[in-house]
């Protein structure tokens, strides 16, 4: 006997493919961001072969957004990452600039 029910993967390339008119609709640049967000989907496809109670459509945005806020986090930690840097390196010139303020101040008094 034959499979009877489409597999996960067809499910989700059948949704993929009810939108091509919709994607064709798009400007050029929209087109490759609806692309990656399909790709995106396409990474979970394991993972939604055990939601079988959500529609497929419903996995689909959920495996989207997923990918998408996996990239706002590691955005998030590396805006992070730079901005403590930044504070660091002012801090180190402010730590630096008593002892410099000193020495200016101090040719001033040998100058007078």
């Amino acid at each position: 006997m034959g499979r009877t029910l489409p597999t996960t993967t067809q499910i989700i390339l059948q949704e993929q493919t009810s939108f091509a008119r919709f994607r064709r609709a798009l400007r050029r640049s929209d087109q490759l961001v609806l692309d990656d967000l399909f790709a995106a989907a396409h990474q979970h496809l394991a993972a939604a072969a055990y939601a079988s109670h959500a529609l497929p459509f419903e996995v689909m945005l959920l495996s989207m957004l997923l990918e998408e806020h996996k990239e706002v986090m590691r955005l998030r930690q590396l805006m992070e990452s730079f901005l403590s840097a930044q504070r660091r390196d002012e801090d180190n010139r402010n730590s630096s600039l008593p002892h410099c303020a000193s020495l200016v101040s101090d040719e001033d008094e040998e100058a007078d």
